[in-house]
Order: structure tokens, then sequence, then C-alpha cells
């Protein structure tokens, strides 16, 4: 690591508010897939330690609404997480520290605008959540997390986040036409660790909505919120 590098990973830890003792994990959290393919040496990139600060993060934020909300059930406490851990949200919080300026890219990612892309920004946001974690263990880690989310957390909705749209649906649905609504899997992306569903909602064999999330509870959530938001149209049949 040349001394350039070096003061740089200097002024981040500064925006972290964080110290490594190892400042070659900052480095490899820091390091995108494409610098890594582009390298004539052999350069580890960022995915492993965005695997690993995605279950971190998850865990994190679990433990505290779990904690907090007491007596809301599993998919309840999912839809909350959902409003907390997006994409939107991850990228927010790197752009916060600055992260962008600090990866290290291919040059076809570099002349592509890559150091604002939501996508890679959220994803090495994660990146760095792992190497905390690894350098500094759980503790750390969830107070860095608290301290970054809990702005958004003091902005939750609790009755929107935790509302049970799907028990709505059924409820709506079992009243008026008299069946339950039917949810349906409609595509599935992403990798292992971090799938991506689509769930449609039927019921009587007509479409009502569609939904997207994390997991499928989320996505049929989602879903039935939609159905719902388009009451208005629906016709008895």
């Amino acid at each position: 690591m040349d001394e350039i590098r070096r003061k740089k990973l200097e002024q981040f830890q500064n925006n972290l508010g964080i110290r490594f003792r190892d400042i070659g994990l900052l480095d490899i959290a820091l390091t995108h897939r494409t610098f890594a393919v582009e390298s004539s040496k052999i350069v580890e990139d960022n995915e492993r330690l965005e695997f690993l600060g995605d279950a971190v993060l998850g865990l994190a934020i679990g433990t505290y609404l779990y904690r907090k909300y007491r007596g809301y059930s599993e998919g309840h406490l999912s839809m909350a997480r959902s409003k907390l851990v997006n994409e939107n949200i991850l990228a927010m919080k790197a752009r916060e520290f600055h992260l962008g300026n600090y990866l290290l890219f291919g040059k076809g990612e570099e002349l592509t605008g890559g150091r604002n892309k939501d996508s890679i920004l959220a994803s090495s946001f994660e990146a760095i959540i792992g190497a905390i974690y690894l350098e500094s263990g759980f503790q750390k880690v969830y107070s860095f997390i608290y301290n970054c989310f809990k702005r958004e957390v003091a902005k939750l909705s609790i009755k929107s986040a935790l509302k049970d749209y799907k028990g709505e649906l059924q409820e709506l649905a079992e009243g008026r036409f008299g069946v339950k609504p039917f949810y349906k899997l409609v595509r599935t992306t992403g990798p292992d660790h971090k799938k991506f569903f689509e769930v449609k909602v039927v019921i009587r064999g007509k479409f009502f909505g569609v939904g997207k999330g994390g997991t499928k509870k989320e996505a049929e959530q989602k879903a039935a919120k939609e159905a719902l938001r388009r009451e208005e149209g629906w016709i008895i049949f």
C-alpha cells in the first residue's frame, strides 16, 4: 500500500470515527470487484465483506427491533426492518461518510460513474460494516450501526411500518368475495445471500397487486398494500 492510499484511508477512518488496527482490512472493504479484476496483482475485493456485513447489519437491526417492539409478530418486525435497511437508505449512509471518494474501481466502472451508483455505495457500506465487525466485534459494530440509523429509527412510523396489510386484505376479501387472497411468487433475483422476491396477489383469479422485497413475507405485505390502495377500483364479481 503506497503512502497516498494510506493517507486516504486515514481520512476515511476520521469520517467513520473508527480506527482500524488492520488498515488492510479497511482497504479491502473499499476495493470494488472491477479493480481486483483489472489489477496485475492478486487483489481481494470487498464482496466477501459485503456478504458478512449484510448478515451483521440484519442481526444488529433485528436485535434492536426485537428489544424495542415487544409483542409484535415476525412479519411486523420484518416490515419495520425493510424500512430501515434497503438500498436507498444504505446508499444515503455511504454518502454521509463520503464513502465513494475512497473506493478503488477498475477503469470502466470509474468512467461510468460507479462512485455515485446507489447499488455500489450500498454494497460497499455493508462491506465496511463487515470490516468493523471483524476488527472490533459485535458490540462495537452494533453501536456504529445504531448511531448511523438513530435518525431513521426516530422517524420510523410504527403504525405504517408494522401495519399488517395481509391481514387487512384477507378480512376485506373474505367479507366481500368469500375467499382468501392467494399470493404467487413471480420471480426471484439476486445472489443466494441477498435474494429479492416479487410476489403478486390474486383474488378469485383476478390480479390485485404486486410487491417486491428482500423476503417473501415483505413482498407479500407490499402486494397486499397495493391491493388495498387500489380498493376503490375493485369490482364485485
